[in-house]
């Protein structure tokens, strides 16, 4: 049986995020920065830019995310914050905010290809409820596809896949697309 931990990302945990993310920054050079951005700084920074950038909020104290271990190994992350730390939702007519009620926003899942199909998006997704509960949100909301034939490659699931998401309790709220629901779990 593997023991899994969690820890905030923080300055001390920073060299986990690094390995994790590897050389590439995840998915492209993203480093987590795609919804924390406006889509053309984000291309500006792209690589080592948004590594920066990122560095600098963990630095400063934001509310970033939570790494997820395996026999203390890197192996998962979410990026989850209250929404309005990604400016980039603003202006996404697919994520427009449901109600006018404030919510946390799981925006990103890294889980690393040694781990993936093994139910540790579930366990992050759990862990990361009560981790906003104990920050005083009432609700987290999470913006994951869902395929609409067989598996998706993991390079398109950086959101989440919504079955894992209804298996940690969240439940669709609204749909502007296919293969996009806006999913909340209630506090």
């Amino acid at each position: 049986m593997n023991k899994i931990t969690y820890k905030n990302l923080t300055s001390d945990t920073w060299p986990d995020f690094e390995r994790l993310f590897g050389e590439k920054g995840a998915c492209g050079g993203c480093w987590c920065m795609h919804w924390r951005l406006r889509n053309k700084d984000y291309k500006n920074l792209k690589g080592v830019g948004n590594k920066r950038a990122m560095k600098k909020l963990v630095k400063e104290g934001n509310q970033i995310g939570l790494i997820m271990y395996v026999d203390d190994v890197p192996a998962g992350w979410c990026s989850v914050a209250p929404r309005e730390d990604f400016i980039r939702m603003e202006t996404s007519r697919i994520l427009k905010p449901v109600d006018d009620k404030p919510v946390w926003s799981i925006v990103c899942f890294f889980i690393h290809k040694g781990y993936r199909r093994k139910g540790f998006s579930v366990k992050l997704l759990t862990e990361v409820t009560g981790y906003c509960k104990k920050r005083g949100a009432e609700i987290v909301e999470g913006y994951p596809v869902e395929p609409k034939q067989g598996e998706m490659p993991p390079a398109f699931a950086w959101t989440g896949i919504a079955a894992a998401f209804r298996k940690a309790g969240f439940s669709e709220v609204a749909r502007r697309s296919d293969t996009r629901p806006v999913m909340r779990y209630f506090l």
